[in-house]
C-alpha cells in the first residue's frame, strides 16, 4: 500500500486468516508504546520476569525467572531479535497476565480497523484462535511509522544492547538488500512459513506490504522485493498525505498487575502533582451538592440560613482532586445574582414548602472539562492537578428555563482522537466470521485462459501467478486467478480471458521461455 495514503497497490489474498507468526509482537510493540506514552510505565521501569516468560522457546534473550530488568531492553530484544520471552514479559508486566494482554491487543486491533485479526499471546507462537491476515498486519505497520515516529527507528538497526547480551536483527538481510527499505518485522514459525511485513521509502515516495507464507527467507525476500518495485512505479511522487488516525479506547476496568514492574529511584520520589486516586480519601462532598441537599431536606429556611448557605465553605472541601479535571469556574458577574437567587428561593419556600433548589445549582454549574493530557485508553486515573488552597465555594447561578434540567447542560467538546479506519480502499467493513467468494460471472467470449506448467508445491505455483501478474498487469489484472491440484503437480492458470487475449498472452510468455498453454474454461 501507499503508505502515505493508506490505499492498497496490490494485493491478493490480502484479508485470507493465516498465522501472523511474530509479526504479532508488531502489536506487542505497539502496547508497549502506547502504555508509555500515557505514563503507565517509563522506558526504565523494570520488570520482574516470570518463570512463563523464562520458559518461552527460541528465540529468546536467555531471561531467568526472578530477574529484573529494564523496559527499554525488553522493547530491543523484541523489536530487533524478535525474542519471545521479552515479548512474553511485556505482556505480563503491562497487563498483569498475558492472557489479559491478549485481549487488549485484540482490542486495540478492533480500533485500528483490523477487523480479521485476533490474538492470543504477544509473542507469536502458533496457537488455536490467533491468526491475521497480509492487509492488517500492513495496517499495523503504518500505524507504527505514524503514530510513534520516535520508536520506529528500533526497526531499522541491524543489532543493539539489550541489557544482558547484544541483539542482532532478523531482517538485516532484506534492509542490507533492498533499497529504501528501513524496517519493520520478520516473523517464522513451521505453521505460518517465513513473514515479512516491510517499508522502503524512495523520494517522497513510501510503501508498506506485507507476505505470508513464504518457504524460505530467500523466497519471502524475493517476492517483497518484485512486489515494491513494480508498485514503486505506479504511485505518484506528490500526493496529499493523509495520516491515520489516532485509536480511541475505552479505559480498561481491570485492575493491572503492578508487582511485576519496579519504579527506579526517581520514580519514588515526592511528586505532589501525580497522585493515584485510589489511594487518595474519598472525595467530600462538594458546597453547592451540600447546599441543594440540605434544601430539599429541610424546605422551611430563613433568609439568613439561606444567605449563610449561600457563601459559606465546607471544611476540608478543596483538598481532593477528581481525576484531575478543574473544579467548575463561576459565570463572570454572577457573584451578585447568586446571593438575589438565594434570597428568592428562601422567601418562596415559605409559599411553596416542596420545591428544591437541587436542580438550578446543578443545571448552573458547567461540566468538568476532561483533561489533554491523559488518553482514554490509561488504565489507570491519575490526577495532575496538585490539591489547591481553600477557596470559597461556587456562588449559587440563577437558571435560564433552558437550564433547569441537568440534561440540557453543555456537552464537552469531543476530542479530536475519534477512530478513523484507514482508508483501504473498501470503505467501512464489519467483522466477518467467513469471508464469502464471490467470483465474476463469464462476460461472452471470456471463457478461455491460460496454463503456465506444473510446479511441485502450491506456493510455488500462486508466486508464478503473482509474478506474471506483476509483470503484464494490463493483461493479468483481471483475470482470475486459480492454482488447479492435478495428478502431475500445481498448475497456475488466468482464466476469464478472451480467446485473442489469451493467445496473445502466450505468445508473450513464450518468447521469454515460459511454459504456457491455451486453454477453455
Amino acid at each position: 500500500m501507499d503508505a502515505r495514503t493508506g490505499q492498497p497497490i496490490y494485493r491478493q489474498n490480502s484479508d485470507t486468516r493465516l498465522h501472523p507468526a511474530s509479526l504479532t509482537k508488531m502489536m506487542t510493540l505497539y502496547l508497549a508504546f502506547t502504555a508509555i506514552e500515557s505514563g503507565q510505565v517509563r522506558l526504565d521501569s523494570k520488570f520482574t520476569i516470570s518463570s512463563n516468560a523464562a520458559a518461552e522457546p527460541p528465540s529468546k534473550l536467555g531471561l531467568r525467572a526472578g530477574q529484573q530488568i529494564e523496559l527499554r531492553y525488553l522493547i530491543r530484544a523484541a523489536a530487533i531479535k524478535s525474542a519471545n520471552d521479552a515479548a512474553t514479559a511485556i505482556g505480563e508486566g503491562i497487563a498483569g497476565s498475558e492472557d489479559a494482554f491478549a485481549q487488549r491487543m485484540t482490542q486495540m486491533a478492533r480500533a485500528l480497523g483490523m477487523n480479521n485479526t485476533q490474538f492470543r499471546n504477544a509473542n507469536g507462537l502458533t496457537q488455536d484462535g490467533h491468526y491475521s491476515t497480509a492487509h492488517d498486519m500492513s495496517q499495523l505497520g503504518r500505524h507504527l511509522f505514524y503514530d510513534f515516529p520516535q520508536y520506529y527507528n528500533l526497526f531499522s538497526r541491524r543489532s543493539a544492547d539489550a541489557g544482558i547480551a547484544q541483539v542482532a536483527s532478523t531482517n538485516r538481510r532484506f534492509l542490507d538488500a533492498y533499497q529504501g527499505a528501513d524496517g519493520i518485522k520478520t516473523g517464522y514459525t513451521r505453521a505460518a512459513g517465513f513473514n515479512l511485513t516491510a517499508s522502503a521509502q524512495r523520494g517522497n515516495k513510501r510503501l508498506i506490504a506485507s507476505v505470508f507464507g513464504g518457504t524460505s527467507t530467500a523466497h519471502r525476500n524475493q517476492v517483497m522485493a518484485e512486489l515494491l518495485d513494480s508498485s514503486f512505479t505506479r504511485i505518484p511522487d506528490r500526493v496529499r498525505e493523509v495520516r491515520p488516525a489516532r485509536p480511541r479506547l475505552v479505559a480498561q476496568a481491570a485492575p493491572t498487575r503492578r508487582a511485576q514492574v519496579e519504579p527506579t529511584p526517581a520514580a519514588t520520589s515526592p511528586e505532589p502533582q501525580r497522585l493515584v486516586l485510589q489511594a487518595s480519601p474519598p472525595p467530600s462532598t462538594r458546597p453547592a451538592a451540600a447546599a441543594s441537599t440540605l434544601v430539599a431536606a429541610r424546605p422551611a429556611m430563613n433568609l439568613t440560613e439561606a444567605l449563610r448557605k449561600a457563601t459559606a465553605v465546607e471544611p476540608g472541601t478543596a483538598t481532593t482532586v477528581l481525576a484531575s479535571s478543574n473544579r467548575p469556574k463561576a459565570r463572570p458577574g454572577s457573584s451578585n445574582r447568586a446571593i438575589e437567587q438565594a434570597v428568592a428561593n428562601a422567601v418562596a419556600m415559605d409559599e411553596e414548602p416542596s420545591a428544591s433548589l437541587a436542580k438550578p445549582v446543578l443545571a448552573a454549574s458547567k461540566r468538568p472539562v476532561r483533561s489533554p493530557r491523559r488518553s482514554a485508553s490509561t488504565a489507570d486515573v491519575i490526577s495532575e492537578a496538585s490539591a489547591p488552597a481553600p477557596v470559597a465555594a461556587a456562588p449559587v447561578q440563577q437558571a435560564s428555563a433552558e437550564d433547569m434540567q441537568l440534561d440540557s447542560s453543555h456537552a464537552p467538546r469531543p476530542r479530536s482522537e475519534t477512530v478513523i479506519l484507514a482508508a483501504m480502499g473498501e470503505g467501512d467493513r464489519s467483522p466477518v466470521e467467513e469471508l464469502e467468494v464471490v467470483r465474476r460471472p463469464a462476460d461472452s467470449g471470456r471463457n478461455w485462459g491460460i496454463a503456465l506448467g506444473m510446479y511441485t508445491s502450491k506456493v510455488e505455483a500462486e508466486h508464478q501467478l503473482v509474478s506474471m501478474a506483476l509483470q503484464d498487469g494490463s493483461i493479468f489484472g483481471g483475470a482470475r486467478r486459480e492454482v488447479a491440484n492435478t495428478n502431475r503437480g500445481f498448475e497456475p492458470r488466468f482464466g476469464n480471458l478472451t480467446k485473442g487475449v489469451a493467445q496473445l498472452a502466450c505468445d508473450r510468455l513464450h518468447s521469454r521461455s515460459q511454459d504456457c498453454t491455451v486453454i477453455a474454461n
